[in-house]
């Protein structure tokens, strides 16, 4: 195996919570609102890198402003769909009374904004709509699911986040038929002429998933903002640097990481397991995970992607969660259980003959931590010639032995930098 650290343009803001600030005051969201108006800031439940702080930025300029912010979580069965487990989800990224300077308010009950010009019934969580206005604070990116104008970003939490566990379940089951893009274009449009909304704080990463471009757009400009925001993002975003992979380890998957636990994008494969879906993306014959995420708190949504996972995996699964998220998404596949085996050796033993090679030497392999982080990864050294032809990418040292310890198991090599 060789360590090869892929090199991105370094694109992250030097001064986030300055970054913030300034784009806040720019766009003069609720440049209406008298003092004392109470803020409603809706922060969603994905692995955001810095999102403390930029939560913690918007809450100090509405303050500044002489506002009453509060902050609730825009999350639809996450955190098992209780109030209590999505407050706790906020919590454990930082986010909380005592660090945030302002309350935390996380309630499940919603209120109607109306319904669609496409006939969809649309609801807001209850204490926000009851606020003199709403901001929502989410990352801008592709979505797991489908390619489209508008994908995973401010819209889809004004849908899926704002609407809560009624909202996310109800459309889902609308997207079955209709598409998710289209429903969340819908919802998303209906929810700003309720007039609730001022605006979003979009965050777009680079490939180094840091927080490279922090955007505040005003309700009224947001689907467009949104759209150019999308395309900057996926520009930016990373992936597998290779062509084509027999195999992909994959360290960790979680609700953290992706919506679907393995982001689609970055294994080529879709929510429903197609594999070659995705353009421009390696194709990977075999994909084996080995853990889940602490951050996950056992759920093991989108586990059906993988081809083989490990009994570690499996004996970390808390099945009320995982089967809630994937139901409220009509998404049976994403629970589906893979084959699952005790060791990585019989794990990657009973893969190695599946993918049509004669000697294993053949095989061609790749390692990741998880498919947010693909600055460090391992490979075969059969693909050598490959990896020295892409100047982007650096051979660490000599090629090494795929190791296992004394129990068959993989030793650690991606979860820490310092050897890289």
């Amino acid at each position: 195996m060789l360590k090869v650290r892929q090199h991105f343009p370094d694109r992250r803001l030097n001064d986030i919570p300055k970054a913030v600030t300034e784009e806040m005051a720019r766009a003069a969201l609720g440049k209406g609102l008298a003092a004392g108006s109470s803020i409603a800031i809706g922060v969603g439940s994905r692995g955001i890198a810095n999102i403390a702080t930029i939560v913690r930025a918007a809450v100090d300029h509405w303050k500044a402003r002489g506002m009453r912010p509060f902050i609730f979580p825009a999350m639809g069965s996450h955190g098992a769909a209780t109030a209590e487990g999505q407050a706790q989800v906020l919590a454990h990224y930082g986010i909380c009374e005592s660090t945030m300077g302002c309350p935390v308010r996380s309630q499940l009950n919603v209120v109607s904004t109306g319904r669609s010009p496409e006939g969809i019934d649309t609801y807001v969580d209850r204490l926000a709509y009851e606020s003199d206005g709403i901001l929502v604070v989410g990352r801008v990116k592709s979505h797991t699911d489908f390619e489209g104008r508008i994908e995973s970003g401010l819209f889809k939490m004004m849908a899926i986040g704002l609407g809560k566990f009624a909202g996310a379940e109800r459309y889902h089951t609308v997207a079955y038929k209709m598409g998710l893009e289209n429903v969340v274009l819908s919802v998303g449009q209906q929810v700003l002429r309720s007039g609730k909304v001022l605006g979003g704080l979009a965050i777009v990463e680079d490939a180094g998933h840091e927080t490279a471009k922090v955007s505040a757009v005003a309700a009224s400009e947001m689907e467009e903002r949104e759209a150019e925001l999308l395309t900057l993002a996926k520009q930016w975003r990373g992936q597998i640097p290779v062509q084509a992979l027999d195999i992909l380890i994959i360290d960790e998957m979680g609700k953290n990481i992706s919506g679907t636990g393995i982001d689609t994008k970055v294994i080529n494969r879709q929510t429903r397991g197609a594999q070659g879906s995705w353009y421009e993306t390696p194709q990977i014959e075999r994909v084996y995970v080995r853990g889940i995420t602490e951050l996950s708190y056992g759920s093991a949504v989108g586990v059906g992607l993988a081809d083989v996972v490990s009994d570690r995996l499996v004996r970390a699964i808390d099945w009320g969660p995982t089967l809630l998220n994937c139901l409220t998404a009509s998404n049976f596949s994403a629970a589906r259980l893979p084959a699952h085996f005790e060791t990585d050796r019989e794990c990657l033993a009973r893969l190695y003959p599946s993918v049509g090679r004669l000697e294993p030497r053949e095989v061609t392999l790749g390692w990741i931590h998880n498919t947010l982080e693909l600055g460090r990864i391992m490979f075969s050294e059969n693909l050598r010639p490959e990896i020295e032809g892409n100047p982007a990418l650096e051979i660490v040292g000599p090629a090494e032995p795929l190791s296992l310890d004394t129990e068959g198991n993989l030793e650690e090599r991606l979860a820490s930098s310092e050897e890289w």
